[in-house]
Parts: structure tokens; sequence; C-alpha cells
């Protein structure tokens, strides 16, 4: 069982107090947004034996069992998260399984170099992941009602919004939902940034359901993505309730803390709220025109004391347990890897005491005993 030190990412969206305030560190003043657990290229994590990665590369087997190997390849499958959202992230889908494998074939063989800033594909890999809240935390996920989209956007007055309204009553749902969004992304960028200044003054003047819309224009004044934004469900999740977000599904993070995780993938295509590529269409061959309710997910308690996340993928499988003063030992003992990290209180797991924010790679098969009170998450595989 190995100890993490783990990178934070200083991307410009993340809040500067979140990670800070969990960690027990002083704030530097400049944004800390994802602290990332794994062997992702992009930041493995670090253990006394060298990189995650390179401790995974040494002995695939050894580290993650026969049966992940056998199932995902000699790789860690997911990567874990603590995500801090100060402002909105970006609106974005990403693909299925099939499309990004297509897609990342098809932009290697058009020479498009990994990191080019108009590249989509950066892997052959999906990217499902699961969002769950350690404070409030504020999202979009999925579509709206077309008739509850053309509602909202009625109700703020503005003139130049009517034809778009228009377009959300023309059509059956998913052929309603398709065409406002594409007239949206390939609308004249001065006439639409001036119905975004129109829509912002009217969500700001009206409050309410509008406010998140309000604060999202603020962040990124002019950009369409606002008025796409407002085709989305708004979620307010609590602590300890989460999101999974499958293929094609169109969301943002907007504020809060939360432990996130995903599969081992870096394959995002944006719809807005950013000053990165948008590739319309691409993005409109990926996202999924289908209206419902954003499904917010609770845990499934076992006898163990072992809450669980419940996905439909099997790259990664979240649980939670919450440790009572003076409660019993667990054995979180399986035969696939894990990471387990402490999101709250003091835990021992092993030999290894860990405060908030911590967190210790056990390698498949390992012993795992936890003891201690507070809250701790433990993610594996499915295998």
């Amino acid at each position: 069982m190995d100890r993490l030190d783990n990178t934070i990412r200083p991307y410009a969206w993340g809040s500067t107090t979140a990670i800070p305030q969990l960690l027990g560190t002083e704030p530097t003043g400049e944004p800390q947004a994802e602290m990332w657990m794994g062997a992702h290229p992009g930041a493995p994590s670090r253990t006394p034996r060298g990189t995650l990665a390179e401790v995974i590369e040494a002995g695939p087997e050894r580290e993650l069992g026969e049966r992940a190997v056998a199932k995902f390849g000699p790789r860690l499958p997911f990567l874990l998260k603590i995500l801090a959202a100060g402002a909105p992230l970006s609106l974005q889908v990403h693909p299925d399984l099939t499309q990004a494998k297509e897609g990342y074939e098809d932009e290697e063989r058009r020479g498009i170099p990994v990191d080019a800033p108009h590249r989509n594909y950066k892997d052959a890999n999906h990217k499902p992941e699961l969002v769950c809240a350690l404070t409030e935390f504020d999202g979009l996920c999925g579509f709206r009602d077309p008739d509850q989209a053309a509602g909202l956007l009625d109700g703020l007055g503005v003139d130049s919004l009517k034809p778009y309204v228009d377009l959300l009553h023309a059509h059956p749902q998913d052929a309603a939902l398709r065409e406002m969004l594409t007239a949206v992304l390939t609308a004249d960028r001065a006439e639409m940034a001036r119905t975004v200044a129109e829509a912002t003054a009217a969500c700001t003047r009206l409050g309410g359901a509008y406010a998140p819309y309000a604060e999202i224009a603020h962040h990124y004044p002019g950009d369409p993505g606002v008025i796409a934004a407002m085709l989305l469900n708004h979620v307010r999740l609590q602590p300890g309730e989460a999101l999974f977000l499958g293929a094609g599904v169109p969301h943002a993070y907007l504020n809060g803390l939360a432990v996130e995780i995903m599969a081992n993938s870096d394959n995002v295509l944006r719809c807005g709220l950013t000053p990165k590529h948008v590739d319309v269409p691409e993005l409109l061959r990926i996202v999924r025109f289908q209206p419902g309710d954003p499904g917010v997910l609770r845990p499934e308690a076992s006898p163990d004391g072992e809450e669980v996340y419940e996905t439909p993928t099997d790259e990664f499988r979240l649980s939670r347990y919450v440790l009572p003063e003076g409660g019993a030992r667990h054995d979180l003992t399986r035969p696939t890897p894990q990471i387990l990290l402490c999101a709250a209180g003091a835990v021992r797991a092993g030999e290894h005491r860990l405060r908030p924010g911590q967190s210790v790679f056990v390698p498949a098969g390992e012993t795992a005993e936890v003891t201690g009170s507070g809250t701790l998450f433990r993610a594996t595989v499915v295998a």
C-alpha cells in the first residue's frame, strides 16, 4: 500500500480556497481546480517506488491483478479527482467508445498533432464519469423538455430569442433540441453576443430560476454557450449526492467541491463557455438529443457499511464509508486495484494515517484494513 503524492492542476476556473481548506493548507491566491489521483500520463501520482504509472508498468499483474489486466489491459482504467469549481467549466460532452476510436483513428490518419488546439480526440477511449458532492454542488446535466426550455427563454422577454423559442415548439423533441443547439452555435457571433447581453440583463433582473445563468454569463460574457446552457437541467447536489454522466450527455459543473471519477481518457467536445475550439459538426454527431431527468444518485448501503454509487460502467466503481467514532475495523481487501481517499476526519488505512485530501494506492489482493472516524472514498474497478 503506497501513500500518494498528487498533483493539483491550476485551471483558471478553479476555486482559490476549497482544496486548501480541505487539505488544511494556506491558499496561494492562485486557482486550485483539480487534484489528480491515478496513473494518467498527464500527471501521475507519485509513490515511494516512483510514479504510479511507472509502478504499474513494472508489474501490471502484481499491481492491478490478473482479472483487471485481462479486462482492461496493463493500465489503471480510471482517474480519481478532487474537483473544486470556483467558476463554471466549459459546456461539454464525451464520446462513446466506438465514436472515440473512430475519431482518434481519423485524426491520426490526417496527421493532426495530439496537442493541437483543434484536435478533438486525445485517445481512443470513452470517458464516462461520476461526480459526488462534498459540499453543495451546482451543475448542468442533460436536456430539459423542449417546452420547458422554450418557456424559460420566452420568460426573458428578449425579442431576438423569439426565433429560438419557435424552433423548440416546431419539431418533435429530439429534432427541436438539435435544431435549437445548431442554430445557437452557428449564429452570427456579433448578433449572438448582443442577444446574450440582453438575456444576461434579463436573467440578472429576474433572479430565481434565472440566477445560475446570470452567473454563467458573468464569467463568459457574449458566449453562445450561455443560451445553450438554458436548454439543460440545473441541478444542485447536496453532500453525498452524485451524478453519472454517460456518453453524449451535455453537462457543465458550475460551483462547489466534489470527488470525481472517470474512465482514463481526455476526450472532450465543447459546446461553449470556453475560449477553446468548438467543432460544431463533430459535436452534433456526438450529442444525444434526449430530454430527461438528470437522475441524482444516492449511494446504496450494504450490510458491511459500504455505500456504493451504482453506474453502468466497469472502468470504475466508487463507494464510500462513513466511519463512526469507535466503529468496527473494515477489511477492504479486493482482487482489484484500489485508491482510498479520506474526505473528512481521520482514517487509518494499513500503516497510513490519512487526513482529508490524503490517499493511498492499494495493489490488487493487498490487505487493506481501515479504522478511524471520518469519510473514506474507495475507487476500484468491476472485474
